[in-house]
């Protein structure tokens, strides 16, 4: 590949653009919005001049609302040898695409799985992609230089490919991606008009759950829009085991003894599943998740402290496996959260604190 046209500015097309111009991708940016090209060539994504000929692939980053009709048009012009695009559904653009009677051959969707709260071409990075999945969906007629074009891509972008049908992609991220944002939604919602004693009282355990409920409401009426049926599938489930759940509680507050016991299992079951499916989510390296020792330190909130307990830790010779930093409410304080294998702990908890860090049981 040396030269590509990327269709859509924002986070993904711009980030994808960046990867590809800053390993010597000629890439020619397109935005329904001029000002965002210009945003992303500013930023060193390409050019927003158009291509004197045609190009080698064509990435085409639009909403899901918009992704058929503007690969049908680009294919129309003849812009590139391959097409492709990111949209976060598959079956449907696919679908709209042999219904408007392009050439499918000389297409492929994918969908790389990465991504943030923030939108826009300034929230973009030349490594918003590097280790995450980048879905890619061949059918049995997708001509193999459009495929190797895709892979290629993927591999520019230092994602990791992985093929799959495109509407086992949808259920797929039905449950992994587009369920969990409703219900991170829903449980910030609860927050909106809560006591501000209450408010005062979250924790990490509330800001893991509600953090991508920051994303743009209007990208995410788009997505959903595109994949509803395998979202309210997933959300039905859910709603049967809240519906259980609630139930249980219920009886953990009633006088018969049999109704507590079975308000007890209840809640420990929907507990004991949850254990369960956390343990299959990938962990480091895509491998199964480990169960790592937690070493928390105590840290002020001033300039250079993350930077003196990494330098600390890394003196002790003991590999981080990951962090967190969970903030002090209402004090310039917080605790970072060292994860390491459990054999390490306790070599790492005296390093730090030979070094003069307090360390939190």
């Amino acid at each position: 590949m040396r030269s590509a046209v990327v269709i859509g500015t924002g986070l993904v097309g711009t980030s994808a653009a960046l990867a590809l111009a800053s390993r010597g991708i000629a890439v020619h940016l397109v935005d329904h919005d001029p000002a965002s090209a210009r945003t992303a060539a500013a930023l060193g994504a390409g050019t927003d001049a158009p291509p004197e000929g045609r190009v080698d692939l064509a990435v085409v980053a639009v909403p899901p609302a918009h992704t058929a009709t503007v690969l049908a048009a680009a294919m129309r012009d003849g812009v590139a040898r391959g097409y492709l695009d990111v949209a976060s559904v598959k079956g449907g653009p696919r679908r709209e695409l042999e219904a408007l009677g392009a050439d499918l051959t000389a297409y492929i969707g994918t969908h790389p799985m990465a991504g943030k709260e923030r939108s826009g071409p300034l929230a973009a990075t030349a490594d918003l992609f590097e280790g995450r999945p980048w879905v890619l969906t061949p059918t049995p007629g997708t001509d193999t230089e459009v495929l190797n074009l895709a892979l290629e891509l993927v591999a520019l972008c230092r994602a990791v490919p992985v093929v799959m049908d495109a509407d086992a992609h949808d259920r797929a991220v039905a449950l992994v991606s587009h369920t969990p944002q409703l219900i991170s939604s829903m449980v910030a919602a609860r927050l909106e008009h809560a006591d501000e004693t209450a408010v005062r009282l979250c924790g990490q355990g509330i800001r893991d759950v509600t953090r991508i409920a920051a994303s743009d409401p209007g990208m995410w009426v788009e997505i959903l829009a595109a994949n509803p049926g395998p979202v309210a599938d997933v959300l039905a489930g859910v709603a049967a085991d809240l519906t259980e759940t609630v139930a249980a509680l219920r009886g953990l507050q009633s006088d018969d003894d049999g109704e507590r016991r079975a308000g007890t299992e209840g809640i420990r079951s929907v507990l004991s599943r949850g254990n369960a499916g956390r343990v299959r989510v990938p962990g480091k390296h895509g491998a199964a998740p480990a169960a790592y020792e937690v070493v928390a330190v105590l840290i002020s909130d001033r300039p250079g402290e993350l930077a003196g307990i990494f330098a600390d830790a890394g003196r002790s010779g003991i590999n981080i496996e990951d962090v967190r930093i969970e903030h002090a409410t209402g004090q310039q304080a917080g605790l970072v959260q060292l994860m390491v294998e459990p054999s390490a702990a306790p070599a790492l908890a005296t390093a730090l604190r030979d070094r003069g860090w307090s360390i939190r049981q």
